[in-house]
């Protein structure tokens, strides 16, 4: 089974990764890691305590099928990681990166959004990193995108986010579509 790392800063928006994590481990069998900048406890935007597994640094394509990394004001506060060479390193070796809200936004820094289809809270947020050339492949849309391996999102779309996340890891199931819609129903 994928084994996923879920990249955890301070004040994490909680209910961005949740669906994905609870699906992928809980239904489907995946072993999901948790990570912190040092691997010490972080808390999320609503108050929840997560106690990592292991911390950024020991996170490696070698060993993981997926880099997910859900926002929070880890940026606004300009506390956030470079995830530039972590999810450099994930796209280069084909494996799945996914951000959603804000680090969307810091996948655009990093420059894999440049040559693929993706989205994220707006295109004005993409555009505050200097190096990020990628605005022709911008989708402004309220559902997540994924392209050649990268998975993008707003905060707004944990839903679509997670099934993005699992087709890119070839889980998209019977089991995992009827799982993700029943969480989605209130959208149809």
């Amino acid at each position: 089974m994928p084994r996923i790392a879920v990249a955890l800063h301070a004040d994490f928006a909680d209910w961005e990764p949740a669906l994905l994590m609870a699906a992928a481990r809980y239904y489907l069998g995946c072993d999901v890691v948790t990570a912190s900048p040092d691997g010490q406890p972080v808390v999320s935007m609503g108050g929840l305590k997560v106690t990592p597994d292991i911390s950024f640094a020991e996170i490696d394509p070698e060993r993981f099928d997926a880099l997910v990394i859900p926002g929070g004001y880890a940026w606004e506060k300009g506390e956030a990681f470079d995830f530039t060479e972590l999810a450099g390193d994930f796209h280069a070796k084909g494996k799945v990166v996914a951000g959603i809200c804000a680090a969307a936004s810091a996948l655009a820094a990093t420059g894999i959004l440049d040559g693929v289809a993706h989205t994220g809270n707006s295109l004005a947020s993409h555009r505050k990193y200097p190096g990020y050339q990628g605005a022709e492949h911008y989708r402004d849309q309220p559902r997540a995108v994924c392209d050649k391996g990268v998975v993008t999102a707003p905060g707004s779309a944990p839903d679509t986010f997670a099934m993005e996340v699992l087709k890119a890891l070839d889980l998209w199931t019977p089991e995992a579509q009827a799982e993700i819609s029943a969480f989605a129903a209130e959208h149809r």
